[in-house]
């Protein structure tokens, strides 16, 4: 090894660390992770989601042109005189290429993967290189809002279940945004640009953004100004009512459709009782290129919390829109799929329950076993073989020490420390008589129980827990 590394005489010093951007999960961590998993897979599965699974990386052309000024941060990988190829940026462009492959023109799926971005980390807020998402999508050809008010719906569901505290879900549309920019002046071919520094109002003041689009981008004052007094409001039904009035915007057949839309969406949202928590905001731009229609992004609320000094600010825990024109980029003859989709900011949500883990200092099993099985002589160690194995056999998560002889102080030891709720402790008089002796961790309660009624009574008191 010392070898490989070129000896020691200090030419390099190797060091043991991850790669920026990057983390291992811990058995802790990765409990608290599984738990996420899980709630958010219970919900997609709930609406009646299929799941699919796509490679790492894309041809580089399939990435290409989609992202915007993000493309940036696109990955790509040596070329080795193969294929061009990057690694994926995110789950939306790989699902439509799919969808544009196999000529799919309906379908309902979730996709949880991992994706890469060659960001400037600021990893406390739950931002890396390497990071999961966890993608639910609906293609095809539908009455207008009923698939667009299911992703809020379930975007509500997930953040309400995950008890992440108090959010709020922000809506807009592209057609409202763009209309907005022709009515105020903006020229055709600034859109797309002026839109990513609207996109920067959640963070920065609007006398910076303003002057980004002023200074850098070369638009004009008037224009900015006119901008800034629609990008400040916010509301619900009767904000929408009140544009669909605007002298300038309702001659806007763009904005007149988004705003028609958006009064539908509120009208289903309506019925599944969840406008408390969704405001029609026209600030909100979203960055990506192919958006075309509705679009939504969820954030936490700040929570004054006792545990923490500075409340955690970890912003967006879930986005997505509608994107009706990237799969025909990817189809020959153009041929079109509508698609509704939302992205789980898993990352984000994940920091905030693992700071709140460690502030309660709440203790996390990481493994699921039932019971250990123990001897309380010495000389049991087949006898403890021969059990375990008919408790594994029967489906009961089963451990032993991998010691001969272990002193029975330390097998109960084991159980307190790894959270096991059961002891099965076999012993000379218990064989004899056909028993085997079960202890209750927690209690220390221990009863007799006959060897064929065992497993029925590991199942019965584990499945009260």
């Amino acid at each position: 090894m010392k070898a490989q590394l070129g000896g020691d005489e200090g030419k390099h010093k190797f060091v043991l660390k991850t790669p920026k951007g990057t983390r291992d999960y811990s058995p802790k961590q990765m409990a608290i992770r599984e738990r996420v998993f899980s709630a958010i897979i219970n919900c997609f599965k709930r609406h009646g989601a299929e799941v699919i699974d796509t490679p790492v990386f894309e041809l580089k052309e399939t990435l290409t042109g989609k992202y915007g000024e993000d493309s940036k941060l696109i990955y790509d990988l040596k070329d080795q005189g193969g294929e061009l190829l990057s690694l994926r940026y995110d789950l939306t462009v790989p699902f439509a290429r799919y969808l544009a492959m196999n000529k799919i023109t309906n379908i309902k799926r979730y996709h949880i993967a991992k994706v890469y971005r060659r960001d400037n980390p600021a990893m406390t807020r739950g931002r890396y290189r390497e990071f999961y998402q966890c993608d639910f999508d609906i293609a095809g050809q539908f009455d207008p809002m009923i698939p667009d008010a299911e992703c809020l719906k379930i975007v509500h569901e997930i953040l309400s279940d995950l008890q992440l505290g108090d959010f709020l879900i922000k809506v807009n549309d592209r057609r409202i945004l763009d209309g907005m920019f022709a009515v105020c002046g903006v020229p055709d071919s600034k859109f797309r640009t002026i839109c990513s520094s609207v996109d920067k109002l959640d963070k920065v003041p609007w006398e910076d953004v303003k002057n980004e689009m002023v200074g850098e981008k070369g638009l004009s004052p008037e224009a900015a100004d006119r901008i800034g007094e629609y990008v400040q409001l916010h509301g619900g039904l009767d904000l929408i009512e009140q544009l669909l009035q605007d002298p300038k915007l309702s001659q806007n057949k763009l904005a007149k459709e988004g705003l028609g839309d958006m009064k539908l969406l509120f009208e289903y949202l309506t019925l599944f009782g969840i406008t408390g928590k969704i405001s029609f905001d026209l600030s909100l731009a979203r960055g990506l290129d192919y958006y075309t229609g509705v679009i939504y992004e969820a954030v936490l609320l700040q929570q004054q919390n006792d545990h923490v000094e500075d409340p955690v600010s970890v912003g967006s825990v879930a986005g997505g829109g509608r994107y009706d024109g990237l799969v025909g980029m990817f189809d020959p003859k153009g041929r079109k799929v509508p698609c509704v989709g939302v992205s789980i900011g898993i990352e984000r949500i994940f920091s905030i329950l693992e700071q709140r883990v460690e502030a309660s200092e709440e203790k996390i099993r990481t493994t699921e076993t039932q019971v250990l099985v123990a001897s309380a002589q010495k000389k049991l160690l087949e006898e403890r073989l021969k059990l375990i194995s008919e408790l594994w056999d029967a489906g009961i998560k089963a451990e032993i020490l991998y010691k001969k002889n272990p002193k029975l102080l330390n097998q109960l030891q084991y159980c307190e420390d790894t959270g096991i709720p059961l002891v099965a402790i076999v012993g000379e008089q218990e064989l004899k008589d056909g028993v085997v002796k079960l202890r209750v961790v927690a209690t220390r309660e221990e009863v007799n129980i006959r060897r064929e009624n065992l497993i029925e009574e590991i199942r019965m008191r584990t499945s009260q827990l």
